[in-house]
């Protein structure tokens, strides 16, 4: 899920996403969909500042941090599917 700016700009996230045939969602009821996280298997979810760019793998201080617990992925999943409700499919 992504926030509206990725509708405007040339080469982003969502046309990553979209050119890997992954569904991109833009959620645009919020100024920026800041959250940055990843929910893997129910279980396991990767959040901190990174954002997963070059950028933040060589050059800035980021922090990263993995939980696996089946009750808070349940709850970081529910607040994903809260946000989606809202959003659009991206189309290129």
């Amino acid at each position: 899920m992504l926030d509206k700016s990725q509708r405007k700009e040339k080469y982003t996230a969502a046309t990553f996403l979209a050119n890997a045939g992954i569904p991109a969602f833009i959620d645009d009821k919020h100024a920026i969909a800041h959250n940055k996280i990843m929910i893997i298997d129910r279980q396991t979810v990767i959040t901190g500042s990174f954002n997963f760019t070059k950028a933040a793998e060589e050059k800035n201080a980021e922090n990263l941090l993995i939980l696996k617990n089946k009750d808070l992925a349940k709850l970081y999943l529910d607040n994903w599917e809260k946000h989606r409700e809202h959003s659009t499919i991206y189309e290129r």
